[in-house]
């Protein structure tokens, strides 16, 4: 039996799984948590977020070692280590590869900050730098957490050493495991908002106007290459030679380990955001879609940023508040399942009460707030109030998939909806909810860890176990929702 390793290094959890080659079967699965978030309490009220960078790292190498010690698989052939993680953030390695600077990761609001003496934000001077037509050639605008915006923050604050170099967790993940250089892949390079998406290599244009240098990045390399080999230093002698890819990152694992037919399917990704995603082999888009490089070649549209189980945990959380404050009944027990239960029971419509999800704004315009429209004096119920956000997810995601077939063009048949994460699996109202609104049920892989299997995937394709993408996408396997 063959094993591919994938390992989803995050920065609240890191998940690493062994999958069967020939079946797609996961025989191993070992998760941890990374207790990595060290930033201040003066720095939370300003909007920092920052990560030990050595507890991610140190997350990995626990898991991955535990995974090759599991008694499934122990012994057997180990094809190679693929790998995936957050993407956006960013930190500051030395020569020797060790963290100057914890993790900053995509959370963080520095970039949002006022430019002293100025009334413009950094991420905003960032965006007129880089020019007019900067969104068409780097397939997303910068945002604050966007390793492009943290580096040109920290290099203006000069707080950017001599000879450091910039780069995601995982590419040091990477280094660290082969003893190589810093690389990093067009999937993961293009989230810092500085690569050309044309070209997948970093943007001149973007690194002149914001004044950094090449040398400052990991170099780019497609992922059906490896990045190297294990040198088992770090892993006790494990995996001592297993070829390891060029990480990738996690929205495109997710889609990867959720999706075996890439070109006729599309992705509902539904954790405490949503992101709906579909393969393109073309460069063209129109925001608020965003263009995002897949693995080796062509590109994802995704809209990201969408509600998803945030928006039902405030409803959750004002429940839970009315229990307190009116009642004295604080508890700790989940109140979700209870919430479901009442939705189920009310009406499609919520008897005409509607909700607009958008409590914490969207992607584009985080000033936008919710709304409840259509309330009576009969319709204001609990069961009414969750079934109207379940309601109003569902028709976000379907205004989220229009958004792309306008840029498509009209599918010429139905595509495959391919659920993922648990606020989909766990939630059968929005499940069908959304099977309504898409006009077909969706299904889910019979595994949950979607990412890391999605980087076994492309390990295989970098270690040659698969010729391709494609024929890799063949180990994911479909049940209904």
């Amino acid at each position: 039996m063959s094993l591919l390793l994938g390992i989803d290094l995050g920065t609240t959890k890191t998940t690493c799984v062994a999958v069967d080659s020939q079946s797609g079967r996961i025989v191993a699965s070992v998760a941890k948590p990374t207790h990595g978030n060290i930033t201040p309490d003066a720095g939370r009220k300003t909007g920092r977020s920052e990560w030990d960078a050595v507890a991610v790292l140190q997350s990995g190498f626990d898991c991955l070692s535990e995974v090759a010690k599991h008694a499934t698989v122990a012994g057997a052939s180990i094809g190679s280590v693929g790998v995936t993680g957050q993407q956006h953030g960013m930190l500051l390695v030395d020569s020797d590869l060790k963290p100057l600077t914890p993790l900053i990761n995509w959370q963080d609001q520095r970039g949002n900050e006022l430019i002293p003496g100025r009334n413009m934000s950094w991420v905003e001077e960032a965006r007129n730098r880089c020019g007019a037509d900067s969104l068409s050639r780097l397939g997303c605008r910068l945002n604050s957490g966007f390793l492009g915006t943290t580096l040109f923050w920290l290099n203006e604050q000069n707080l950017v050493p001599n000879g450091s170099r910039a780069c995601f967790i995982m590419d040091l993940f990477v280094a660290i495991l082969t003893g190589g250089e810093l690389l990093t892949d067009p999937s993961v390079a293009a989230s810092g908002g500085i690569m050309n998406v044309a070209t997948r290599n970093w943007d001149d244009h973007a690194l002149l106007a914001l004044g950094i240098q090449r040398d400052q990045l990991p170099s780019i390399q497609e992922a059906d290459r490896p990045a190297g080999v294990l040198s088992g230093s770090r892993l006790d002698g494990l995996l001592a030679g297993t070829p390891i890819s060029v990480p990738i990152g996690d929205h495109q694992a997710s889609f990867l380990g959720s999706v075996a037919e890439r070109r006729s399917s599309v992705l509902l990704n539904v954790g405490t955001g949503a992101q709906v995603a579909v393969f393109t082999e073309g460069t063209n888009f129109t925001p608020p879609v965003e263009l995002r490089p897949f693995p080796v070649q062509g590109n994802l549209l995704s809209n990201v940023g969408l509600t998803g189980g945030w928006s039902f945990q405030v409803v959750e959380n004002f429940v839970r508040q009315l229990g307190v404050e009116l009642f004295g009944a604080d508890t700790h027990q989940s109140l979700y399942g209870k919430l479901t239960d009442l939705a189920a029971g009310a009406s499609l419509d919520s008897e005409g009460l509607r909700c607009r999800p958008t409590f914490s704004g969207t992607r584009s315009d985080p000033s936008q707030t919710g709304a409840f429209e259509g309330i009576t004096p009969g319709n204001l119920t609990p069961a009414n109030l969750a079934r109207s956000v379940l309601e109003g997810m569902a028709e976000n995601y379907r205004n989220a998939w229009d958004q792309i077939v306008e840029i498509t063009g009209a599918p010429a048949s139905q595509p495959m909806l391919v659920g993922a994460g648990n606020g989909l699996r766990e939630n059968p109202v929005l499940a069908d909810a959304v099977a309504r609104k898409f006009e077909t049920a969706a299904v889910v892989t019979r595994h949950r860890e979607e990412a890391a299997f999605g980087a076994a995937l492309v390990g295989g394709v970098a270690a040659g176990v698969f010729p391709s993408l494609d024929d890799a996408g063949r180990l994911v396997r479909h049940q209904a929702l």
